[in-house]
Order: structure tokens, then C-alpha cells, then sequence
């Protein structure tokens, strides 16, 4: 959420809250156009009123709100107080907790509830709720405490937490060295031609959204950061599949921008597309069906089910599981059901 400044505010105390370069290939676009594309969970109105008082530079300069971006602009959202995400506030939510000792713990988030506070979302988060249950939990390299990785608000699972600093660098290099092991479930669009494959593809910021992310391909295949995804098919349910993921990688979004890529965009996914019918019939019942599994599972139909890594301590390696989530688990019943019944083509 943007707010103005005062308007005796001190140059020399404002924080940046937003930073965006513009793509080389950026078409001229209002600011106040561009950053509505950029900033989620805010407004026309509350980014035109930051923009008159002055809070939004481009290469340095004040601009008003008919300012065209052009590519490579560097543009930040500057304002006299620190970021809501830098202030942490302990709060007393119950944690499912399915192991815990004096150096790690590993938890499984419920979907809705975000890993760390962030823009339109100070409050609630798994952080706030770590910071009371467990004292002077390690800061990761971006101040975060305990996080060893993360997964987004809509998707559930299993989640490692570090308890020291020899905990937090141990996990996070065996995060970044691809050696812990991550699997999910997921239930996407359409029907896989292959029972299991590998999906490579370097993701980044997509170039116009920025609440999105994409793959670059062709000339600009070198963007991004690598990324690799195995998938197997458990079940063919007629127009969706319920599919395992294995990730070599951890990139933002990676499962639902790869799926997305090669033609297989998550059931109910709503920033990837996936909350509309992207395969079936065009049948009154069949699309009444669909909306009825939406509103059983109102998500991405994404759950971390499997974690691994080796103890910081005793060098064992730990293995968790998680039990599908029930909206998850209704969602696949209901879609068994109709295709038992339906005469899929």
C-alpha cells in the first residue's frame, strides 16, 4: 500500500520501498500505468497521490503522473518511513508443527497463509508466527528469521525452519547446492502425452507484469535464472492430471510458470490463467462442474507433500511427508468421480 509523504518530509530519511528497471524493450507507458502493473495490492489513486507528493523518481528525478516510461528507466518508490515488511510484530498463531529440536523445525503451512511479511501483507504470516513461538531465531540473507526457503501463500506443505546460525547456513547450502529434495503434488489442466519428463527453462520477472514470472526462450534464453522441473503423472483424470513435481531448483513460482510453459497451467491458479476452463466441453454442466471445484478448492492446487535434507547436527538424513490438504483431496474426488461417469473425448 502507498502512502504520501508529509509535506515536510526529510530527504535524508526516506526508504526505498519499491525498485523497477525498466525492459530494454519497454513501450512508452504512463508511470502511474506502469507501476499499477508492478505493485500489487494497491491503486490508481494511491499511486497517482504518491506520484504528486512526490515519492516517485525516475533516474533520480521527481515525475509527475503523465511521465512516460521508456527502456532502462530506473524507477523507486521512496517514502519517509521503513517498509511494513522491515517492522515484525510476534503474534500468537497456532503452528502445525511435525518435528521440532534444539536446531531445526519443520512445519506445514496451511494455504493462505504467507511465508513473510510484504507488500499488503503485514500481518499473519508464518514469520510472525515463528517470532513468538521460538526466541532469537537466525536471520537468512535477507534479514528474514528462520527462513530456509519458502513457498507461496496459496500453495500448502512442509517447510524447514533453522533454530541457529550453523542450522540456517548448513540448510541454505544445501538448498542452494540442490541437495535436499522437495516434491509436490498438483492437479493442472489437460492430459500429459508422456507419463513423466523434465521441463528447463530459465525463469524471470515477466517483462510487462511484474507480479508474474515467465520462461525467456530464444534470444533471450540467457535471462533469468536456470531452473529444472521433473514432473510424473500419479493420475489421468480426463481434462486434468494429478501430477507429482520434483524440484531441482527453487525458483519463484517455478512449478506454476513451468507447468504454465509447456502447455499444463495449474487447476484454479488465478495469476497463471489457471482459474479458467482451459480444457473440456463447452456443456452448461460440465462448466457448472468446474466453477463447483473452484469453490471446493479456491487455490492453486499446489501441496509441498515430501522434504529431505541432512541434519545440521547428526548428519542423518530426515525425511517428512504431509497428507494432502482436504480442499486438495475433494477437488481430485470430485474430478474421479466425473470422469468415471463422463464420456471424456
Amino acid at each position: 500500500m502507498l502512502n504520501s509523504y508529509d509535506e515536510d518530509m526529510d530527504e535524508d530519511n526516506l526508504h526505498e520501498h519499491y525498485h523497477f528497471v525498466a525492459s530494454a524493450g519497454q513501450v512508452p507507458l504512463r508511470i502511474d500505468k506502469f507501476l499499477m502493473n508492478f505493485i500489487e495490492n494497491s491503486t490508481r489513486n494511491k499511486i497517482q497521490s504518491a506520484i504528486k507528493d512526490g515519492s516517485v523518481r525516475v533516474n533520480g528525478d521527481i515525475v509527475k503522473s503523465n511521465y512516460k516510461v521508456k527502456p532502462e528507466d530506473d524507477i523507486k518508490v521512496l517514502l519517509n518511513h521503513p517498509p511494513h515488511e522491515n517492522l515484525l510484530v510476534a503474534e500468537n498463531i497456532p503452528l502445525d508443527i511435525v518435528y521440532e529440536d534444539d536446531t531445526l523445525v519443520v512445519v506445514n503451512k496451511p494455504a493462505g497463509m504467507v511465508v513473510h511479511p510484504g507488500h499488503g501483507n503485514y500481518s499473519g504470516t508464518l514469520i510472525n508466527a515463528l517470532i513468538y513461538h521460538f526466541e532469537n531465531l537466525p536471520n537468512n540473507s535477507s534479514e528474514r528469521p528462520g527462513l530456509v526457503h519458502r513457498i507461496d501463500k496459496d500453495t500448502s506443505g512442509l517447510l524447514v525452519v533453522a533454530k541457529t546460525e550453523h542450522a540456517m547456513s548448513y540448510l541454505s547450502a544445501q538448498f542452494a547446492a540442490k541437495t535436499s529434495e522437495r516434491e509436490y503434488v498438483a492437479i493442472a489442466w489437460g492430459n500429459f502425452v508422456e507419463p513423466k519428463g523434465t521441463v528447463e527453462g530459465n525463469i524471470g520477472r515477466h517483462p510487462k507484469n511484474r507480479l508474474q514470472n515467465t520462461v525467456w526462450e530464444g534470444d533471450d534464453s540467457d535471462k533469468g535464472k536456470p531452473a529444472v522441473t521433473h514432473y510424473e503423472v500419479l493420475e489421468d483424470l480426463g481434462y486434468v492430471s494429478v501430477i507429482k513435481c520434483k524440484l531441482e531448483t527453487g525458483r519463484t513460482h517455478q512449478i506454476r510458470v513451468h507447468l504454465k510453459h509447456i502447455g499444463h497451467t495449474l487447476f484454479n491458479d488465478e495469476r497463471y490463467g489457471g482459474d479458467r476452463i482451459l480444457k473440456g466441453t463447452n456443456f452448461t454442466k460440465y462448466k457448472q462442474f468446474v466453477d463447483n471445484c473452484f469453490k471446493v478448492l479456491p487455490r492453486q492446487a499446489l501441496h509441498a507433500k515430501t522434504l529431505g535434507f541432512e541434519h545440521p547436527v547428526t548428519k542423518e538424513w530426515m525425511s517428512f511427508s504431509s497428507e494432502i490438504p482436504e480442499d486438495m483431496a475433494a477437488c481430485i474426488e470430485k474430478w474421479r468421480s466425473y470422469a468415471s461417469h463422463a464420456h471424456l473425448e
